[in-house]
């Protein structure tokens, strides 16, 4: 009785989960403009997505453009800053090290409307246009620790006297640091860029704040005026339907490489 309590229980929470999931992955093939009407298999609604075409599926495509620019350049400054930043954290030594990881894990625990509101405050005071620059900047800003939170394990974890007996064979510091140091902590570097692209792409209240009133919209800030006008863009089901499906070929890929290596040792 326990283990079928036990099996029922998961079953019904995967369910409330993934109920909304399926349920607009289904009228995301149907012309309908409200949701959880079905008018007939169509696949109008892809096609429109594809094209950028029938209403506001033009502006959902530029906004869909925007936010993967915007993420895809955070995410490679931020992996840069981030990675020279954990190796400076790792050199220093005592009570500086203790207060540098506590100032870069305030920005992860901080709410992201205050943070939104301290960019914004910001680029104001400093004079910063409002559009692509503030909010490139200020997603920069926010997915640096991040990415500083997954290099310096690997940083702990390799052999400390590597990079001096590199220096010591005759190469020197950005020699060791390409040909030692990088490659020993890529694996870090490469979670912390999927990090920060996924919270770029995720983010919201610091976009919103720092975006101005220009009229640069992300897929978050898309949504939300959307909602505001009463409804949701039908060509939003397709899209969140293929983002759905995309994120679970990755990870379906990643388990089942990690399985073989598992077997492989």
């Amino acid at each position: 009785m326990k283990k079928f309590l036990a099996q029922s229980y998961i079953w019904v929470l995967l369910l409330i989960l993934y109920a909304p999931l399926i349920f607009i992955g289904v009228f995301s093939f149907t012309e309908s403009k409200v949701f959880g009407s079905w008018t007939g298999f169509s696949t109008r609604l892809y096609a429109n997505l594809f094209n950028g075409m029938g209403g506001s599926a033009g502006a959902l495509v530029t906004a869909v453009n925007n936010t993967l620019l915007i993420a895809l350049i955070a995410a490679l400054v931020a992996t840069i800053l981030g990675t020279v930043a954990a190796i400076g954290i790792y050199n220093t030594r005592g009570r500086a090290r203790k207060a540098i990881l506590f100032l870069n894990n305030i920005p992860m625990i901080n709410p992201d409307v205050i943070t939104g509101v301290s960019l914004f405050l910001l680029f104001v005071f400093l004079g910063v246009s409002q559009g692509y620059v503030s909010v490139v900047l200020a997603h920069i800003a926010f997915c640096t620790p991040y990415v500083v939170l997954n290099v310096l394990p690997r940083l702990h974890q390799m052999d400390q006297n590597t990079y001096e007996a590199a220096l010591d064979l005759g190469a020197t510091p950005m020699q060791a640091l390409w040909k030692v140091l990088i490659p020993q902590l890529k694996t870090g570097m490469l979670t912390g860029f999927v990090l920060a692209f996924t919270m770029s792409l995720d983010d919201f209240a610091v976009t919103f704040f720092t975006r101005g009133t220009v009229g640069l919209e992300t897929l978050s800030t898309y949504i939300y005026t959307d909602a505001r006008k009463g409804g949701l863009t039908p060509e939003l089901r397709p899209l969140m339907t293929i983002i759905f499906i995309i994120i679970l070929a990755l990870l379906v890929v990643s388990n089942v490489r990690q399985s073989r290596a598992y077997k492989k040792k």
